[in-house]
Order: C-alpha cells, then structure tokens, then sequence
C-alpha cells in the first residue's frame, strides 16, 4: 500500500528532474571516489594483504542490500530510512533499535574524521603533536558548524572531480613505477586476490568488516525520491549501480596500490595510501594524495557532524532525550548550537580515546545493524506479505542478510563489546522513557 498522500491542487511540490545518470553521479560523490584510500593501511593488516578481496566481497552483500534498500524506497517514497522501513515492517521496537545503532553511526564518524585528519596533518607537518592536530581539527568542524557553513552540492561535485583527478595521477604514476620497476611475474598480478602465504577466511571477513566503509552512503540515494523521473525503476538501479561503480574504482584503486606496496607494513597505517602514492610518484604525489584526502575529510567531517547534531536535535525535539539541551535551537544563525559542541567535543575525546580503526568498526557495527534490518524488511513486505512468491522477492534480501550478518560476525570482539554496550543503553533507555515500552516509543529524526 502506499504511503504517499494525494497532492492538492495549487500545493508546491518538489520538481521530478534528475534522471538516472544523475542519481549515480549523486551517489559517487556522496561515497566519495577516493572512499578505499583511507581504509588501506588497516584493511591490508587485518586481512594479510588482501585488500582486493575484501572491497569484492564487501560489494556483494551491498549489492543486494542495495536491491533492498531500492525496493524500500518505492514502498515509503518520502521517508528514506532504515528506521522507518524496519519499524513500520516489522516492529517499532526493532525501528528502534535500528535508530539507535545508526545514532552511534552518527557519533562515531565526528571521531573517525577527526582521527584521520590528525594523523594526515602530521605527514605535512610531523614536528606538530597528534594532541595539537586532533585539538585543531575537532575545533575546526565545530566552528564550521556553528557558523552554519556546510558544504552545497556544487562544492561537492567539484570536490569529487578534483579527486577524480588526483586518482588518474595515481593510476598512471602508478603504471609508470611498475613498467620502469622490477619485472613482475604473474602471481604477482594474482597476489592482491589471493596470496596462499598469507591467506585467511577469518583475516579476509576481519578485513571485509572494515572495508565495507567504502561503501557507506549509498543508501542516502532513496532520500531524493520525490526529485526523481520514474522513482520506482529509477531509484533501485540507481543504487545498484552506485555500489558497482564504486567496487569497480575503488578495487583498482587498492589493487593498484598493492602492486606497487606488495607487503602490509607502512610506515603510519592509517596513511598508508599516501606513502604508497609517495612509493609511485614521488614526494610530489605522496603531498597530493595527502593534502587532497585530508581536504575531503574536512568535508566529510563537517557534514558528518552537522548530521550528527541534527539527529540529536530531532531526538530532543521529540523529548526522546532531554529537551531543554538537545532540543534547543540558537536563535541568532538558527543552528542547534548545544548539539554542535556536544558533538565536537565528543569527536575531541574520541580522537584520544580509541583509534582510527575501532572508530571505523564501530560506525560499521551501526551501519550493518541497519543493513540486515532493511534486508529482511524487503523479504518480509514482498515475500511474507507480498502476493508474488517470485526468486527476485525471496533470494537478494536473504543473501544480502546472510552476507551483511557473517560480516557483522568478523569484527573484532572489541568492536562487538563496545557495540553491544551501546545497544544495551538504547534499550534501557527507551525502557526509561517508555516505562517498559508500554507508553509509547522513541522517536528518531534521522537527517536526510
């Protein structure tokens, strides 16, 4: 049934103007095309070199979660989230304990970007401490936020394009250092696939828990529904094709970079891809790929605190968590200011407190809760509700639970503790604000 409601005449609407090509492109620079470099250094430890392997496999439980998360969107074409399909499908008390794992999505990646960046400065200026970057970095994002700056979807696209070409630079210093290196033999076309030395089903799923970040925001496709020509055939393909596009560059791009950095030792594992630039063009491209990443988690910090504070406010508006501070707005620039430092100095503590990887594992641990959520939300509305038992309605959203869940199952056990603590909260506070869930439910306003 839909959930759309008729317009009235006269009554503005949204414009249906972007076609399909132009919910990929959207996609691409909402993932970002240089999405794997930052992930490298980490990914290729865990996994023992195999970072190749873990960007494929990760593309296939997105693919079909993707197929989901498009079928979603033509059944609630306004709402966009997992929250939403998950509570509405199946239970509001699931709904919201999907809410409450992506919340933590939204807290953590402050913390991720603010990590990242640090240590990415200290590769321009080493003599600099981590604690003077990690200061500077997490003060920047606020201030950007609190003056009510975010970035505008040209900036975005010409972001992308920029990084568009500082990959091409990589690609072909890349291509020049291994024609005018040591000759290769063909197991060493074959070893970032597969290396018998070194290789681990465990490693690779470790890695693959790690490596799906790549792949995080695919799903913010289905939010422009209501802009779209055909929404119900184009959203789905759109998202689709976004996570094939980005497996396809984002694979080159690491495979690439094996070839040229064979083992998995760097020199500052969370810049890893920087060195391995620096290793096929020199210092020249070692500061362009540095530079060029740390402005695009600049970007994506800001942004991801700006979604983060906006969350916290539709939280507090909803009385979900305490309304006087949460729920208030600045007057002056019209922003949620409380929130805005609350969530920075959280992202402050965080760059202390855990590392770039567990910060990369925690978000992912949100982000899956609300994979597998979306995926038997798809199979219960077409397959257990839906009037046609067909293999599309029964096969993607089982194999993309199946696949998003053993993944789940490979982070570490630190990830999975912390994540764990963080659902138990959300469960004895909706407890607290529900007298046992019997008064009601908390809301969550998850920001488009």
């Amino acid at each position: 049934m839909s959930t759309t409601k008729p317009a009235i005449a006269g009554e503005p609407r949204l414009r249906r103007a972007l076609g399909l090509w132009d919910l990929v492109f959207y996609g691409i620079v909402l993932i970002q095309p240089t999405a794997p470099m930052p992930l490298f250094g980490v990914v290729a430890q865990e996994a023992r070199g195999h970072v190749v392997t873990t960007i494929l496999i990760a593309m296939c439980g997105m693919l079909f979660t993707a197929i989901s998360y498009g079928r979603m969107a033509r059944a609630y074409p306004a709402a966009g989230s997992a929250y939403t399909y998950v509570g509405r499908e199946l239970h509001p008390g699931l709904g919201y304990l999907t809410g409450w794992g992506m919340a933590m999505d939204y807290m953590v990646n402050p913390i991720l970007c603010t990590i990242w960046c640090s240590k990415a400065a200290m590769n321009i200026l080493p003599e600099v401490p981590y604690a003077v970057w990690a200061t500077f970095f997490a003060a920047l994002l606020t201030g950007l936020n609190l003056r009510g700056i975010k970035a505008s979807a040209r900036t975005n696209e010409a972001l992308a394009a920029g990084l568009g070409v500082v990959i091409l630079l990589f690609f072909g210093a890349a291509i020049r250092y291994l024609i005018r290196g040591p000759e290769l033999a063909m197991a060493d076309f074959t070893r970032p696939f597969y290396d018998p030395e070194t290789f681990s089903v465990s490693h690779v799923f470790t890695g693959t828990s790690i490596a799906v970040l790549t792949y995080i925001g695919f799903d913010g496709i289905s939010t422009l529904s209501e802009e779209v020509k055909d929404p119900r055939r184009n959203v789905l393909r759109a998202t689709v094709l976004t996570c094939v596009v980005t497996g396809v560059l984002a694979s080159l791009e690491v495979y690439f970079g094996q070839l040229v950095w064979p083992g998995y030792e760097f020199p500052d594992v969370d810049t890893a891809f920087s060195h391995i630039a620096g290793r096929a063009g020199g210092p020249f491209l070692f500061h362009l790929v540095n530079f060029s990443l740390l402005i695009a988690t600049v970007g994506s910090g800001s942004g991801a605190q700006l979604g983060a504070a906006r969350l916290l406010y539709g939280m507090g508006r909803d009385n979900a968590i305490p309304k006087r501070f949460f729920g208030a707005i600045e007057p002056k620039r019209g922003i949620p200011r409380n929130n805005v430092l609350f969530t920075g100095g959280l992202a402050l503590l965080g760059a202390f407190a855990i590392s770039f990887q567990l910060a990369a594992e925690l978000l992912n641990f949100g982000a899956f809760i609300a994979f597998m959520g979306v995926n038997i939300a798809a199979f219960v509305r077409y397959w257990v509700r839906g009037n046609e038992r067909t293999l599309k309605n029964f096969l993607p959203p089982l194999l993309g639970f199946g696949i998003c869940f053993y993944i789940w199952l490979n982070l570490r056990p630190t990830a999975k503790i912390a994540g764990a603590c963080w659902l138990l909260v959300g469960i004895l506070w909706g407890a607290i604000r529900t007298r046992g869930f019997r008064t009601g439910r908390v809301q969550f306003e998850l920001p488009d």
